[in-house]
């Protein structure tokens, strides 16, 4: 009635009218000006086949996004989706390869296994009495606990009929955005045309008023959450597709995405508001977001930076949308000096734009340099010094040799750094250096580079199923066996041991870990008592290393499978490192190699990062040139120790 009384006064401020039009279409108004922006300050954003990225890089936040729509609306929250999505997917591949369950039925099991715990969500938060964030929150644990259960941390290949929905139609028409708009018109058709769309939103907007109005909450809250497993599910068996594997790290941090693209899109964490038209804008926007920073090689740091402020002025958005909503002022109503708030707050919202435009341009590079001299460098990670040391390396040589190196971090997520290569497919860059987060997974993006005829050198670690120019890369198997041999020598061929594993479904930590198990094999009286993830991270091994020492106090020594997680076994062994207990850690990062020098940890199988990251920039270059390249180029690895620790320069 308010809003009807509102249009009919007569004398409303054209301003006002605007003020409206923009609260009520903010999201839309968002992804035109970042279209435009992004036009302007990239010459390679607005192209058929940079578009249709965005629409795949799109899909699978989207997908997630439209089930967290229900639940938003409905006023609970669900922080279990990304961990509900990689199992699913994991469910899938398990049951279509290793058990040699019909890949149709596969399929199903998958869905019902997203169903099913939707489900137990909500009975948890329906009958159970939790809060839908902490039910949503167990379930976070539970599912990714499962999915690396069932694949005992590797990746597992997806079933070749399933993984065409990551391919095209047509050769141009991407699948998984076909999917995408599939699954958000049956959002808009339950949200807007059926009974339990109805009930979402008056859960939403008074779940008490609905309970008393005759509704079944407890019921519908079940299927909502029930409908957002599904959602989940799907969105996972997408993700899936694309990687052509079920990655069970996959989809981390995507329940944020998620809630970020939901809100964006005008739903309001309050609940009783929402709609499949705003969060597909939203993740639209998120998408747009990334795909641009990258294309204007932004640091991934600033990246980051970048979409916390957008969600952030989202939900401010939203905070203001709901006040104007339930105060509605007609013209000549409002306070005094209304005119001059909202004048000042034009050109205030004039001045931002104009100055993050003016920054945008500054830090795009508008170089002249030709194509050939522009490289593109995705690595696995940047919160790894040894990754660090890769692209100070790899900075340097593109310094030298006037080569234009844009650096991206996938943050050990797989599908980002597929997203993150398909921007630079698109953007016509001379070549590619990719780090992979795994070998497998990296396969389908590096494939489409090489139907663009863009050379792809892989750094570190081999990319599978993909043509590479060159991988130059330490031999992880063989720094493997040589830390087992080393252990052994010091510790006279036997005692108890603990190995520190990496993050769980990486090559790195899977061929470091077998090169140690291959390698004791000669020495029969070492015993490893105890194997535990730490995930390469120095905090998280100090934990495990402290867990550790309460059932093993009588170890004798400490493999990790980088530096990391040996810094963090360090400080847990207090003054038992380098002393009764040796400590070995992997990487020879300048921070693992001080701990060699001052004798808490004994040894590190030590690689040279920078020597990887310059020779990878030396073979990218001439690859792009058409110069010939050795296909494999091994950067030896080295045990180093106090003795010789002295003459090794990383």
């Amino acid at each position: 009635m308010a809003t009807d009384t509102l249009k009919s006064t007569t004398g409303a401020s054209g301003a006002s009218a605007v003020r409206r039009l923009l609260l009520d279409n903010g999201a839309l108004t968002a992804l035109i000006a970042l279209v435009i922006a992004m036009s302007a300050l990239s010459g390679d954003f607005l192209t058929t086949d940079n578009l249709l990225n965005i629409g795949v890089q799109a899909a699978v936040t989207a997908i997630l996004a439209f089930g967290v729509t229900f639940v938003i609306v409905s006023a609970g929250i669900d922080l279990s989706v990304g961990s509900v999505a990689a199992l699913s997917a994991t469910v899938l591949a398990w049951m279509a390869t290793s058990q040699g369950v019909p890949v149709w039925l596969a399929v199903i099991l998958a869905i019902a296994t997203g169903i099913a715990c939707g489900l137990v969500n909500g009975v948890l938060i329906s009958y159970g009495k939790l809060p839908p964030f902490i039910a949503t929150l167990a379930m976070l644990s539970v599912g990714r606990g499962l999915s690396l259960v069932i694949s005992q941390g590797s990746p597992i290949a997806f079933p070749e009929s399933v993984s065409h929905l990551g391919d095209t139609l047509g050769g141009w028409l991407p699948v998984p955005v076909l999917v995408m708009v599939v699954m958000g018109l049956i959002t808009a058709l339950i949200l807007g045309r059926t009974y339990i769309g109805r009930s979402m939103y008056a859960i939403g907007g008074n779940e008490e008023a609905a309970r008393l109005s005759g509704l079944r909450v407890k019921k519908q809250k079940l299927a909502i959450y029930a409908l957002s497993g599904l959602f989940a599910a799907a969105a996972g068996i997408v993700l899936a597709s694309r990687l052509s594997s079920a990655q069970p790290q996959a989809a981390q941090g995507y329940e944020l995405d998620a809630i970020a693209a939901v809100v964006i899109g005008g739903a309001s964490l309050a609940g009783g508001t929402g709609k499949a038209s705003g969060t597909l804008i939203g993740a639209l926007i998120l998408a747009v977001l990334r795909n641009g920073l990258n294309l204007l090689s932004v640091s991934a740091f600033w990246q980051q930076v970048v979409i916390g402020v957008v969600i952030a002025l989202a939900v401010l958005l939203d905070t203001l949308r709901r006040k104007a909503g339930a105060t509605p002022v007609a013209a000549g109503a409002g306070a005094p000096g209304g005119r001059g708030k909202q004048a000042a707050t034009y050109i205030i919202a004039a001045v931002v734009a104009a100055a993050v435009v003016g920054a945008m341009s500054f830090l795009h590079n508008g170089s002249s340099s030709s194509a050939t001299k522009k490289v593109g460098l995705s690595l696995s990670t940047l919160n790894n010094p040894f990754f660090v040391q890769i692209k100070s390396g790899a900075q340097q040589e593109a310094k030298k040799l006037g080569v234009d190196l844009t650096v991206t971090d996938a943050q050990n997520d797989a599908s980002q750094q597929a997203n993150q290569l398909q921007n630079f497919t698109s953007s016509g860059l001379g070549s590619i250096i990719v780090n992979p987060v795994d070998s497998d997974a990296a396969g389908p993006a590096v494939r489409s580079a090489n139907k663009a005829g863009i050379p792809v050198v892989g750094v570190d670690r081999g990319v599978n199923k993909a043509d590479t120019a060159a991988l130059v890369a330490s031999d992880n198997i063989a720094g493997g066996k040589l830390g087992a041999k080393a252990m052994a020598e010091k510790l006279g061929g036997k005692g108890k041991i603990v190995i520190l594993q990496g993050l769980a479904g990486t090559s790195a930590s899977r061929e470091r870990g077998a090169g140690f198990a291959e390698g004791l094999k000669a020495y029969p009286g070492i015993e490893v008592v105890a194997r535990q993830p730490a995930d390469f991270d120095r905090t998280k091994g100090l934990d495990v290393m402290t867990n550790l020492l309460q059932a093993h106090p009588d170890i004798q020594g400490v493999f990790a499978e980088n530096d990391e997680m040996a810094l963090g076994a360090v400080k847990a062994l207090g003054s038992k490192a380098g002393t009764s207990v040796s400590v070995i850690g992997f990487d020879g990062e300048p921070d693992g190699l001080k701990a060699v020098k001052d004798g808490t940890m004994y040894a590190s199988v030590a690689q040279q990062p920078k020597e990887l990251g310059r020779i990878a920039v030396e073979n990218a270059l001439n690859a792009a040139e058409g110069k010939t390249v050795e296909k494999t180029v091994m950067v030896p690895v080295k045990v180093v120790t106090k003795e010789n620790v002295a003459g090794f320069g990383g």
